[in-house]
């Protein structure tokens, strides 16, 4: 993450894939899973980021946009 390589080892569309399958088993079983319905949104996120086909670790793009702030950036005032 720090060296910003997302190169593809596993990647975000497959973790949307199999997010999904875990969330509909979970509706089936009518069973709550709130922590990987807020994985899924975020792997989401990436995908409509244009991430879609880069490794789970560009999920962290994502997050800094959530937090306005990027991993190994000099800190300075926030714009």
């Amino acid at each position: 993450m720090l060296k910003r390589t997302f190169d593809p080892g596993f990647r975000i569309e497959l973790h949307q894939k199999d997010l999904g399958l875990a969330l509909a088993g979970a509706r089936a079983l009518g069973v709550s899973l709130p922590a990987t319905a807020g994985a899924q949104e975020l792997m989401n996120a990436c995908a409509a980021a244009g991430d879609r086909k880069r490794d789970h670790s560009a999920l962290v793009k994502v997050l800094e946009r959530l937090a306005g702030v990027e991993l190994g950036a000099a800190p300075g005032p926030r714009t």
